[in-house]
């Protein structure tokens, strides 16, 4: 049987307790063990080369050395790693390294929560969105800074909302994407703003996809 680790927690608008324990059940499904922690001390105390995928559920937050070093050299070493919205992808901003290895960092939701948007799926043959269609959300709209290493899985075209950077034309912005860190599979989708919406059949088809996928 895999095992996975969840660490959550962060800035409580993310519900990460409820998003945890939703993966939790999407893994569980999958046969893997689950050990969900919510404090950061576990990454420096565990063994983390004993499991297969760790998901981070840690939305901004601070992180030492210490207990960020031992999850960089994890997912090096071939251990998974997945997440989704900032519990993964605006975590530890200060953490450069961090953001390296995830493949991306969040930097603005232009109309904040209760914008529409599509999801357009790109290749529906991928193992990670095989047999998937274009769907709706109505959530926040993640703007993205993207390492251009990603492969790139799904997308949401901006600008729905007006802003700032209405005037720069529509752009396509990366809601899935898929990438490696030295023997590690790392797996981001950007959807997931609160419990209800990682609840979407859509959502947890991607997460579930996305999991299994990155683990080793």
């Amino acid at each position: 049987m895999k095992k996975a680790l969840i660490f959550q927690g962060g800035w409580d608008g993310h519900e990460p307790e409820q998003v945890a324990e939703i993966l939790r059940g999407v893994l569980v499904e999958e046969q893997f063990e689950v050990k969900v922690t919510d404090t950061l001390d576990t990454l420096a105390q565990d063994d983390l080369s004993q499991y297969d995928l760790i998901v981070p559920n840690w939305t901004q937050g601070t992180i030492t050395k210490d207990q960020l070093q031992p999850l960089l050299n994890a997912v090096e070493s071939g251990t998974g790693l997945a997440g989704l919205h900032g519990g993964m992808g605006d975590s530890f901003r200060m953490e450069t390294e961090y953001q390296f290895m995830v493949g991306g960092q969040w930097v603005a939701h232009p109309g904040n929560d209760g914008v529409t948007y599509t999801v357009h799926i790109l290749d529906e043959d991928h193992p990670l969105t095989q047999g998937m269609k274009d769907f709706k959300v109505t959530s926040e709209q993640y703007y993205m800074h993207v390492d251009p290493a990603v492969k790139v899985h799904a997308t949401t075209r901006f600008p729905v909302a007006d802003g700032p950077h209405a005037p720069n034309g529509e752009v396509e912005m990366p809601v899935v994407w898929s990438k490696r860190w030295g023997k590690g599979r790392v797996y981001y989708c950007s959807l997931g703003h609160v419990a209800n919406i990682v609840s979407m059949p859509e959502v947890i088809s991607l997460m579930r996809k996305g999991m299994v996928w990155a683990a080793r």
